[in-house]
C-alpha cells in the first residue's frame, strides 16, 4: 500500500536538504531552564538590547490601520530612504526583513544547478536560500583569521559561478569587505550581493555612506546592496529590510516579490525610525564603545582568542575547551550565545554586545565556568 502522507509528493532536494537552524524566543528558554525570564542574557542573536526609538513606539502606539492591507510599493518609506541616502527612489526596494530580500534575490537568480558562490563562514542564509531554489554551493573557506579568499571567490565565479553573498561586516567574523576585494569581485561579471546588517556598527554616521557599498550601486549593474532596520534601529521583531540595486533589477525585484511583503507595523516604525536617528547613533556608539570593551574582557580570559569585531558581535575561539561545553555552561546560567555545527566554526562561540549590565554578567558567567573546569 502507498503511504497516504504528502511529503513524498514534495520536491526530493527540499525533502533531502537540512533546515536553517535559528535561535529560540527567551521564554522558551526560561521555560525550559526553570529561570524566570528577566534572569535570560540574550547574546545570541544580535539584537539591539535597546529597542526601538521613541518615536518608532509612538508610531507602533498609534496605529490605526492595521486593518488595511499595506501599501504594496512601500512608496512613503522608499521616498523616505531616497531622500536620506541620497539616491533615486527607482533604486530602493523594501522587503520584511533583508531575509525576505535575499529570497526574491534567489528566486530570480538560482535555479536548479546554479552556482552560489559564499565564503564560509558566514550567514548560514545563504547556503539554506541557494539550496532552496536547487542551486549548487561552491564553497571558498576563508583563510586563517578567517580572512576573505577574495582571488578564491573570483576564481569560482569565472568558472561558471552565477552570484555570491558576502556580509559586511561579515557573520560571524565581524570583518568588512574592502572596496578592493569587491571591484574584484565585479569584474568577473557575476551577481555580487552585500549584505550589509551591520554596517552602521563599522561607521560613525548613517546611512554610513562612506562604510557602505550603496553609493556605488547606480554605476555597477551587477551589484546589489541589502540594509536593514533590525539591528542599528532595534527594530528585529518587525522585520524590515531594504536594498539598493541597479534599476533594472530593481524592477525585476518590484515584479516578482510578494505584493504586501511589507506591513503596516513594520512601516510606520521604520519611518519613525528615520526621524529618530540622532538618539539611535547615541545607542550605536554606546553598542560599539561595550563592544571594546568586551573585546578587551574576553581578550583576558587565557582559553578565549575573541576576533576583532566591526559589528555588534564577537565570535571567539575556545582554547583547549569544548566550545560546545561552554556554550551549554552558559546557557544553564542564563547567559545566551550562539554557537555552530560548521566545521571551520565548532571550537567557536558568538556574543551578541549587550548593555554593560549583560557584559557583566557574561563575565560572571565564565568565571563561573573557569571555577568549574568546565
Amino acid at each position: 500500500m502507498s503511504d497516504p502522507c504528502l511529503p513524498p509528493l514534495a520536491r526530493p532536494h527540499l525533502r533531502a536538504m537540512e533546515g536553517y537552524e535559528p535561535i529560540d524566543p527567551p521564554e522558551e528558554v526560561a521555560r525550559e531552564l526553570g529561570l524566570p525570564p528577566e534572569r535570560i542574557v540574550k547574546l545570541d542573536g544580535n539584537e539591539n538590547p535597546y529597542g526601538p526609538s521613541p518615536r518608532a513606539r509612538e508610531a507602533l502606539a498609534r496605529l490605526a490601520s492595521a486593518h488595511l492591507y499595506p501599501d504594496p510599493w512601500q512608496r512613503e518609506l522608499r521616498r523616505a530612504l531616497a531622500h536620506r541616502l541620497g539616491v533615486d527612489e527607482a533604486h530602493i526596494v523594501c522587503g520584511a526583513g533583508s531575509d525576505d530580500l535575499l529570497d526574491v534575490l534567489a528566486r530570480l537568480f538560482v535555479g536548479p544547478g546554479d552556482r552560489v558562490v559564499l565564503s564560509p563562514p558566514t550567514f548560514g542564509m545563504y547556503d539554506f536560500i541557494a539550496r532552496l531554489y536547487g542551486g549548487e554551493v561552491v564553497e571558498v573557506p576563508r583563510r586563517d583569521g578567517f580572512r576573505l579568499d577574495v582571488e578564491g571567490m573570483a576564481s569560482a565565479l569565472r568558472a561558471g559561478g552565477k552570484v555570491c553573498f558576502l556580509a559586511s561586516p561579515n557573520n560571524p567574523t565581524g570583518d568588512v569587505l574592502s572596496r578592493e576585494e569587491l571591484e574584484t569581485l565585479l569584474a568577473t561579471g557575476a551577481l555580487v550581493v552585500v549584505d550589509e546588517a551591520y554596517v552602521e556598527f563599522a561607521a560613525a554616521d548613517w546611512p554610513a555612506a562612506e562604510a557602505s557599498f550603496y553609493p556605488l550601486v547606480p554605476e555597477r549593474p551587477n551589484l546589489a546592496v541589502l540594509r536593514t532596520f533590525s539591528k542599528w534601529a532595534g527594530l528585529a521583531g518587525l522585520r524590515v529590510g531594504y536594498g539598493i540595486l541597479p534599476r533594472p533589477l530593481a524592477q525585476l525585484v518590484m515584479k516578482v516579490k510578494m505584493p504586501y511583503n511589507l506591513n503596516v507595523a513594520a512601516q510606520a516604525a521604520a519611518l519613525a525610525s528615520l526621524e529618530d536617528v540622532p538618539l539611535l547613533l547615541e545607542r550605536v556608539r554606546a553598542i560599539v564603545a561595550e563592544r571594546e570593551r568586551m573585546l578587551a574582557s574576553l581578550g583576558s580570559i587565557g582559553w578565549l582568542r575573541p576576533f576583532p569585531s566591526q559589528a555588534n558581535f564577537v565570535l571567539c575561539q575556545v582554547l583547549g575547551r569544548d566550545a560546545k561545553e561552554v556554550w551549554a555552561g552558559l546557557r544553564r546560567q542564563g547567559v545566551l550565545v550562539r554557537r555552530y555545527s560548521h566545521p571551520l566554526l565548532r571550537d567557536c562561540i558568538r556574543i551578541s554586545v549587550g548593555r554593560p549590565q549583560d557584559t557583566d554578567r557574561l563575565l560572571e558567567a565564565l568565571a563561573s565556568l573557569d571555577r568549574e573546569g568546565t
